[in-house]
């Protein structure tokens, strides 16, 4: 039996590569999605309709998620990983980003309920399934921002800082269950939809100042979420691995 990927806010971007790969892997795909349901149904068609279905949801909206985590349900009969992925009303401009002064709490607070409470509901709401299974992956998108903040995008960085302590808990929580729990950090990617705005300046000191002499793209980082799918990873939980070309070195 195939193992079935829910990838939240997967219609475009960085989620669209994700599905996409997974779905070359050999995986059923769950795209989720919420504002872009033309998109989400054209990857289906892309992808093909034995290997994907494309379900709406608010990841910020518990009620939304639940129902999204029980139709995927229904369609497939099981979730076997998930990955937190949707990015909520940000771009990495970085000649639009506020300086922290004229930063309010709401900007902070946007980011935190698109990262941690996005994650936190739909962790939650798939784990009664992973428990009763015994198995089960959680694969949070970070960045490698908050090791090495090239652009200060205070807000966004410090959500997804923060989401390495949640799943670092959920890890050391849940493994006696047989659940993992990892953070896949990148680099600025290019391209996607959030990065399309970054200026060619930003991208050549990148590439500049990285061992590999080059920007990190959205299929490196879906080979890493697509590894950790499978069971060949079945020994890594609670780690935060970087794809960034060795910008950053833990």
């Amino acid at each position: 039996m195939s193992k079935v990927v829910l990838v939240t806010g997967s219609s475009r971007g960085l989620g669209a590569t994700i599905a996409r790969v997974l779905v070359e892997k050999g995986f059923k795909v769950v795209i989720n999605y919420y504002k872009s349901r033309r998109a989400a149904n054209e990857l289906v068609q892309m992808l093909g309709e034995e290997h994907a279905i494309a379900i709406y949801g608010d990841v910020t909206r518990r009620e939304d998620v639940d129902l999204l985590i029980k139709k995927a349900t229904e369609h497939y009969g099981h979730v076997d990983v998930v990955v937190n992925n949707a990015l909520v009303d940000f771009k990495f401009d970085p000649m639009a980003q506020k300086a922290f002064e004229h930063l309010s709490w709401d900007d902070y607070q946007k980011q935190l309920d698109g990262t941690i409470k996005a994650a936190f509901n739909v962790s939650q709401s798939v784990l009664p399934q992973f428990i009763e299974r015994s198995e089960g992956s959680i694969i949070n998108i970070g960045t490698n921002l908050f090791q090495n903040p090239v652009v200060p995008y205070h807000e966004y960085t410090t959500a997804k800082a923060g989401l390495i302590g949640f799943t670092r808990n959920l890890a050391s929580e849940l493994g006696k269950f047989g659940i993992r729990a990892n953070v896949v950090s990148g680099g600025l990617l290019k391209m996607t939809d959030a990065s399309s705005v970054t200026s060619p300046e930003v991208f050549d000191l990148i590439a500049r100042t990285t061992p590999l002499r080059q920007v990190t793209t959205p299929e490196e980082v879906a080979q890493l979420v697509s590894y950790l799918s499978s069971e060949e990873a079945s020994g890594i939980t609670g780690q935060n691995l970087v794809v960034d070309g060795g910008l950053t070195m833990n």
